[in-house]
């Protein structure tokens, strides 16, 4: 084993080493955080334009929805002005009934007074 010549189980066992520091190495290279970095620009690059549909979409669906609870609220506002209103109904029932009580009066007495002036 002189003179630089390497035994054959020796020469297998220096290239293993040899190759296993390459791998490392490609690794490490491979995973470098200005690597991961990148990769992540590529992944935004990529994902941005959806998710900016997504938000818009979204934002449009929201002004929907606020637009239609708006019409419900108003709805309900209105639904409970008109149940609130029942006692004014009734009071107008009554003063109409008045009227028309009144209006009978009046025309009874027309007709005794046309009839007394025709006598």
């Amino acid at each position: 084993m002189g003179g630089g010549v390497i035994a054959k189980g020796q020469g297998s066992t220096a290239t293993f080493g040899n190759g296993d520091k390459f791998t490392e190495s490609m690794y490490f290279l491979a995973n470098e955080p200005s690597v991961a970095l990148y990769r992540l620009q590529e992944h935004v690059r990529r994902s941005l334009p959806e998710l900016v549909q997504h938000k818009t979409d979204m934002q449009s669906v929201e002004e929907q929805c606020q637009g239609a609870i708006y019409t419900v609220e108003y709805a309900c506002s209105a639904v409970k002005s008109m149940s609130n209103s029942a006692g004014y109904f009734t009071n107008i029932e009554g003063l109409l009934r008045q009227a028309i009580s009144i209006k009978d009066q009046m025309s009874s007495l027309q007709s005794r007074s046309v009839g007394w002036c025709i006598q």
